[in-house]
């Protein structure tokens, strides 16, 4: 009935990639809001369109969590917990029994999955709101600047469960101190490159209502290798402490990625979310050419979606001599992903022009 763990896997990471594309409106603009940063007020209202992803991401939340048993290897507990006894056996010398942690329950999985999504799109649709009407009234500022305090600390617990249920706990007793930081932070910087090229694209195409500023793509580039620096420091440091470490358990799921079946896209991820960006964006020239900027910005985009697969995918072994599947290979994949695409399209598009973003075709020339 269902494809592959491997295959299956393409969908959860588009899940992912969804879910922090709704999410980062509304903590970019409440970021920017905190800091005191005036030139936010051009951007966040192509921002905040995508929060209208919200039906997508829960309806594709509500497919992996109706089928465990595909979703999260540990779910089948008797045939997991054999594979992990052969592999204490085979490095550490003995027979062990494994014995899932609570965490691996089914039934507190979906309570905090549904739980923790209605408080953050709660949260995050009162900010919306507050937004809009921040303008109105003194009392409408004084709450909307109160809840801009309480969205990126939200953010950050939420990312933080979302990283242990969704990649890191694939794997029962493999544990990262760092990995919910660096799993939310790869994929806000992912956030800022998706939006910087659908502001590319629309200056491109007249399509703004109000155009951006020219010194806003500066302003952007340099959040944009901010995190990209960010995001290789927390990379290195939790890599860092798993190979000097070098416990079998910790770093046989490290070495297999960077050296197994994936080890051709662990290498493409540092490549195109660190090597491309960090050599453009340092130079001037660079930080000031959209058609340059919207590149770098697609090379981080594609990179978060392959980095998000490679940990999903690569967290259960698909067997000796069977290599590990390439995503967009099988037909699934395609279908699925085109699917997510075009329902994304759909929504943000219908978003921008009902937040006076963007003006199609047909419609009033914009000013």
């Amino acid at each position: 009935m269902f494809p592959p763990f491997a295959s299956w896997s393409v969908l959860t990471t588009d899940f992912l990639i969804v879910l922090y594309l709704m999410l980062g409106g509304a903590v970019f603009s409440a970021v920017l809001q905190v800091c005191g940063a005036r030139w936010h007020y051009e951007y966040r209202r192509v921002a905040l369109s995508l929060y209208a992803l919200y039906p997508l991401a829960l309806v594709l939340l509500s497919v992996l969590l109706s089928a465990p048993e595909i979703t999260f290897p540990w779910f089948n507990s008797e045939e997991y917990a054999s594979a992990w006894s052969t592999y204490t056996l085979q490095f550490l010398g003995r027979s062990t029994e494994v014995t899932l942690p609570q965490w691996h329950n089914y039934a507190f999985l979906l309570a905090r999955e549904f739980g923790g999504f209605m408080l953050v799109t709660f949260l995050f649709s009162r900010y919306v709101k507050l937004m809009m009407l921040s303008d109105e009234t003194m009392n409408h500022w004084r709450r909307f600047r109160r809840i801009s305090f309480w969205v990126p600390a939200i953010y950050v617990l939420y990312g933080t469960m979302v990283a242990w249920d969704f990649e890191m706990t694939m794997v029962p007793e493999w544990d990262s101190a760092v990995y919910g930081m660096y799993h939310f932070i790869s994929n806000f910087g992912m956030f800022i490159s998706f939006t910087m090229i659908l502001v590319y694209y629309f200056r491109k195409n007249n399509m703004m209502v109000k155009r951006i500023p020219d010194y806003v793509y500066n302003y952007m580039s340099q959040i944009l290798i901010a995190f990209t620096l960010m995001w290789i420091y927390i990379f290195f440091a939790q890599y860092l402490t798993i190979w000097y470490g070098n416990i079998p358990h910790e770093i046989n799921r490290v070495a297999e990625t960077e050296n197994g079946d994936f080890s051709t896209l662990w290498w493409t991820v540092i490549a195109l979310k660190f090597g491309v960006p960090f050599v453009l964006l340092i130079f001037d020239y660079t930080r000031h050419a959209p058609g340059m900027i919207a590149g770098i910005a697609c090379c981080i985009f594609v990179g978060t979606w392959i980095e998000r697969y490679t940990w999903i995918a690569g967290s259960y072994p698909s067997g000796p001599y069977v290599p590990g599947h390439t995503p967009m290979t099988s037909p699934f994949d395609i279908i699925a992903t085109l699917v997510v695409i075009l329902a994304s399209y759909l929504l943000i598009r219908e978003s921008l022009v009902r937040n006076r973003v963007i003006v199609l075709a047909g419609s009033p020339a914009p000013l």
